[in-house]
C-alpha cells in the first residue's frame, strides 16, 4: 500500500498518529523543496532515519556533540570511499568512538529529523509499506508518541520565534565580544553573527536546525549580546542545500570536463555558504589529484617506448605495488606507453602516474 500527500492537507501530526494507531510498517519520505528525509517504520515505532540536509547527517551530529572532530569524520569519510563501511562502524573501528555513545547519538538525531518536519509550512510525504524495513541490531525501536507532545510543544514555541525573527534572511549586530563569552556554542554564533551571516546560514555553518538556532539567537538578543540589524521584508526563503547540491554536482561536472578552475570556484562557492562541507572539502582533495595526473599525462610522450634500465636481480630487490608490477610486466621494449595503456585494467590517468613513479626511481626510461 501506498499513501502519499501534502502536508497542507494531511498534517504531520495526523499522519503520525495514523502509523502510530494502525502499527504501520514501512518507508515514509518526506519532502520539502530540496530537503529530503527518510523515515523507517515497524509497527508505527521509529527504527532509523537519513537526511540529505548537512545539519542532520550522523557524522555531523557526532562533531556537533563533540565526540569527534570534524578533521576525525574527514579522514572517516575518505575510509568509506575505500571499504564501504557506515561512518559509525570506521569511527569505532578506529577507537574514536565506542557503539554505545554511537546507539545514543543516531537515536537523538533521529528524533531531531522528526523535530524538524513539526516545523515545516508545507511539504509532501510518501508512505510505502512494501518497503518494510530489515531488523537490524541497530534499530533505534522510537516510540514516536513523547516525540509528537515535544513536537506541539516545539510548534508553540517556533510561532512566537517567528514573530520575533519573521524571516531566516535576516542579519544581527554584535554588542558583546564573543571571546568573552564562556559557553562555546553562543560563542560560535555569536561569531557568525558577527561576521553579517543570516540567520539561515548561521543554521547551516553551526550544524544546528532553524529552530535550535533561533532559540540561542533569541537568547543572545535577550541578554544584550545581539540585536536584530536588518529584516528585509518580502524576502523569500532560500534552499541553501538545494544550492549547495546544485553547485556540487555542477563542480563534478567541471571536474571530469578537466575545467579545473571552474570546478575550483563552484567547490569555494559551497564553502562559503557551508564552510565544513565535507563533499566540497572532498572535492578540492579530487581536484588537486585530477591537476596532478594532468599535469603527468602532459609530460608523458605516449608515442615513446619505455625500457627498463634495470635488471632481473636488480628488480628483484625493488618493491612494487600489484599495479607498478602489471605496468612493467608489459614493458618489453617494443610497445609505445600508448600500446600498454591500451593493454591496461588500470585508469589511464592512473597508469600515467605509475610510468611517471618507475621514471622517478629510474626503473625505466623512455626511447
Amino acid at each position: 500500500m501506498s499513501f502519499a500527500g501534502d502536508l497542507h492537507t494531511f498534517d504531520i501530526f495526523d499522519l503520525l498518529a495514523w502509523l502510530q494507531g494502525r502499527k504501520r510498517s514501512g518507508a515514509l519520505v518526506m519532502t520539502r523543496l530540496s530537503t529530503k528525509k527518510r523515515l523507517a517504520f515497524r509497527e508505527g515505532g521509529l527504527h532509523w532515519s537519513t537526511s540529505n540536509d548537512p545539519r542532520e547527517t550522523i557524522g555531523q551530529a557526532l562533531v556537533r556533540e563533540g565526540l569527534i572532530t570534524e578533521e576525525a569524520l574527514f579522514t572517516a569519510l575518505l575510509k568509506q570511499e575505500s571499504d564501504r563501511r557506515r561512518i559509525g562502524e570506521i569511527l569505532i573501528g578506529d577507537g574514536l568512538l565506542t557503539e554505545e555513545r554511537l546507539i545514543k547519538t543516531l537515536r537523538a538525531n533521529a528524533e531531531a529529523h522528526l523535530y524538524d518536519l513539526f516545523l515545516w509550512p508545507d511539504g509532501r510525504f510518501d508512505f510505502d509499506d512494501s518497503q518494510v524495513p530489515p531488523e537490524t541490531p541497530s534499530d533505534l525501536r522510537i516510540d514516536v508518541k513523547p516525540l509528537m507532545e515535544e513536537g506541539r510543544h516545539r510548534r508553540k514555541r517556533w510561532a512566537e520565534l517567528r514573530l520575533r525573527f519573521p524571516t531566516s534572511e535576516m542579519t544581527f549586530k554584535t554588542l558583546g565580544d564573543p571571546a568573552q563569552v564562556a559557553n562555546p556554542v553562543r560563542r560560535q554564533l555569536l561569531t557568525y553573527a558577527g561576521e553579517g551571516k543570516t540567520l539561515a546560514a548561521i543554521s547551516l555553518e553551526a550544524r544546528r536546525s532553524q529552530y535550535d538556532t533561533a532559540l540561542l539567537l533569541a537568547g543572545l538578543c535577550d541578554e544584550g549580546l545581539l540585536v536584530v540589524e536588518n529584516i528585509e521584508a518580502g524576502v523569500e526563503e532560500t534552499d541553501p542545500v538545494g544550492l549547495i547540491q546544485v553547485l556540487l554536482a555542477g563542480a563534478e561536472m567541471r571536474l571530469k570536463e578537466g575545467r579545473f578552475d571552474s570546478a575550483l570556484e563552484a567547490y569555494e562557492r559551497v564553502l562559503a555558504l557551508d564552510g565544513v562541507n565535507q563533499a566540497a572539502k572532498k572535492g578540492l582533495l579530487a581536484l588537486t589529484e585530477a591537476k596532478r595526473k594532468a599535469k603527468v599525462a602532459r609530460t608523458i610522450p605516449l608515442d615513446r617506448i619505455p625500457i627498463l634500465r634495470l635488471g632481473a636481480m636488480a628488480l628483484a630487490q625493488q618493491q612494487f605495488d600489484p599495479q607498478e608490477g602489471f605496468v612493467l610486466s608489459r614493458v618489453n621494449g617494443q610497445w609505445d606507453i600508448q600500446s600498454i595503456l591500451k593493454l591496461c585494467p588500470i585508469p589511464e590517468d592512473d597508469a600515467l602516474v605509475i610510468f611517471q613513479r618507475l621514471l622517478e626511481r629510474k626503473v625505466i626510461d623512455l626511447r
